[in-house]
Formats: C-alpha cells, sequence, structure tokens
C-alpha cells in the first residue's frame, strides 16, 4: 500500500487549489514552485505532494515541486528565501530546518525570523522507542534502570545529528538522567542494521520506520514520542505515560514562503492548505505513513516555531552538542 502510495505521488509537476479571495483577485496566474528541502520519496516530499495533490481536486493552478537536498536542509531554504516574494515560490519547513538548525549550526544561509513568512503548519509525526527484539528491556523504565546500572556503556543512534531521532534521544537522556553514547549515522537504514545486529541498544526512529519492524518481529517499541497514544501504534505507551511526563518530540512539518509575501496571498494558500487536510483521502494517507494533519493559522505556526527554536535550544546546550559548520 505504501509503495503504491509512493508511485502516485511521484509526478514532477502537480496542481494545486488555491481558494481566491477578493484581496487576492488573480492569483495564482502563473505556476508556482514548491521546494522540497529534501529528496523525492523521503516523507517530507511524500507527504507535501500528497496534501498538494488533494488541493490540485478542487481548483488549480500548476504547482512544481523542486527537490533540492542537501545541508540538511538548509539548501532548499535559502533557495525560498531569495525568491520574489510573490507567492509563485514556498516550500516545506520543518522542525529541522525552522528550529533545531537554528541552534545547531554555526552559522544559516537564511534567517528564519528576517528572511521568511510561516504560511501553514500541514502535520506532525512521530517517533518510536525500539529495542532489538531479544533484548532484556521491556519497557522504557527497564531501560532507563539498565542504562543507570552501566553508565556509559549503552548507546543509541540516529540518522544524522539533529535529526529528531538525535534530538529525541537527548531529550530524553535529559529527562531521566542517563549516561549513554549518541552514534550518528548516514541515514536510518545504517542506524536500523546496527540496533539488529546489537551494535546499538535503542534508537528513536519514525513510528512509519518502525511499524513493520515491530510486525516482522524484529524490534519491540517500548514506546512512542507523542503526547497521547497513536492509531499506528495503540498498545505502546507514550513515554510520557511511562513516567518522563511532558516528554514529546514532534516531527512537525509546514509551509514557508519569503518574507514580504502578501497577506492576502499567505492567507489564500493556508485555506487551500487547511481545506485539503480535511479530505479523507489525505487524512487515511497521513495515517498510512505515521503522520497527524495539523491546522491553524500563520501566526500560530509563528508560535510553534518559535516555542520548539527554544525547546531544542536548551537541549543542544545542556548536551554541549558541538555546533556543525
Amino acid at each position: 500500500m505504501r509503495s503504491k502510495l509512493l508511485h502516485r505521488l511521484s509526478v514532477a509537476a502537480l496542481s494545486v487549489a488555491l481558494a481566491g479571495t477578493a484581496a487576492a483577485a488573480g492569483y495564482p496566474d502563473k505556476p508556482i514552485t514548491f521546494v522540497v528541502p529534501s529528496a523525492a520519496g523521503g516523507s517530507p516530499d511524500v507527504l507535501s505532494r500528497l496534501i498538494t495533490t488533494q488541493i490540485a481536486r478542487d481548483t488549480g493552478a500548476t504547482v512544481v515541486i523542486e527537490n533540492r537536498p542537501g545541508a540538511a536542509g538548509n539548501i532548499g531554504i535559502a533557495l525560498i528565501k531569495r525568491a520574489a516574494a510573490d507567492g509563485y515560490t514556498v516550500g516545506y519547513g520543518n522542525i529541522n530546518t525552522l528550529a533545531v538548525n537554528r541552534s545547531l549550526f554555526k552559522r544559516l544561509p537564511y534567517d528564519v525570523d528576517q528572511d521568511l513568512t510561516p504560511v501553514a503548519h500541514m502535520f506532525d509525526l512521530y517517533n518510536a522507542l525500539i529495542v532489538p527484539a531479544d533484548s532484556p528491556v521491556k519497557s522504557v523504565q527497564d531501560l532507563i534502570d539498565r542504562a543507570r546500572k552501566e553508565p556509559g556503556r549503552l548507546s543509541y543512534g540516529a540518522s544524522g545529528v539533529g535529526t529528531t531521532g538525535h534530538m529525541g534521544g537527548e531529550l530524553f537522556k535529559s529527562m531521566a538522567k542517563l549516561d549513554v553514547m549518541f552514534i550518528p549515522y548516514n541515514g536510518g537504514p545504517a542506524a536500523i542494521q546496527d540496533l539488529l545486529g546489537g551494535r546499538l541498544d535503542y534508537l528513536f526512529v519514525n513510528t512509519s520506520e518502525a511499524t513493520p519492524l515491530v510486525k516482522s518481529g524484529k524490534v519491540r517499541a517500548i514506546g512512542v514520542s507523542s503526547l497521547k497514544r497513536l492509531p499506528l501504534m495503540p498498545d505502546v505507551p507514550t513515554l510520557d505515560e511511562a513516567g518522563l511526563k511532558g516528554y514529546e518530540t514532534v516531527a512537525w512539518g509546514g509551509v514557508v514562503a519569503p518574507k514580504g509575501t502578501p497577506p492576502d496571498v499567505v492567507a489564500t494558500l493556508n485555506a487551500a492548505i487547511q481545506k485539503a487536510l480535511q479530505a479523507p483521502e489525505v487524512r487515511t494517507g497521513l495515517a498510512m505513513l505515521g503522520a497527524e494533519p495539523a491546522t491553524g493559522s500563520p501566526a500560530e505556526f509563528k508560535q510553534l516555531i518559535d516555542r520548539e527554536t527554544a525547546k531544542w535550544q536548551q537541549i543542544i546546550d545542556n548536551a554541549g552538542i558541538e555546533k556543525l559548520d
């Protein structure tokens, strides 16, 4: 089912429905470029295409998806920054490019506050805390107890520095007061292979990645990073339930535009996105990928960005994570 969804969405050009308003009369009257700062086929790309495909069923101006991966998403966001502020170049921004990277990198080729305009919060993704199937760890408390008995010996990995797997692991380490090692990998599959091979003790990975591993019996999910249980893993407790009160890591994603984009255009884009997120097919597609639809105004998206920036800055500073060039 997932592969069929990926196939349907992997088209170069999409038609986007944009509800017209009197203030934004005539917009759009030419193709819109939607920048995705990651490779085609990844979660940001697939989820963005899912939503814009549904918008296309409502009305339709052409939107071209432009994948610009590299530098932890910074290349794509810089492209959005440099575009004309007319609503014809917008793109995908998430927890990494709009919050974590601000504290993780020594320098960024963009300033989130000065160069970008929040348009809409589209969806939330969550992570699962997994251990090998043959691990003696059966619960979050088991993992905490073992880590405290063997300080400095347990290790966890993630698909890269600054990813939600890494940041969620640092938050877990901080809240549980653990001494564990972090090992960065070049991609999630390599980290999963080392977990299965017994070279890592645990991982935080996207629930859509974890679910088939759990069903195959290769790993055990002992917690999820949301504040409420997830439909994809209804029997797995949240880390909050497991005793780490308030623990939450959300891999959220949304849309941003260049600073100075007219408010009426931003409002039109936001309304089109919010409408698409209500469509049953979009909700089904999001659920298949472990995502939940989000709602809200551009101002509310800005508030989320600010909260998350402060949260992860504190985690990065407290963990003493070396800033990247």
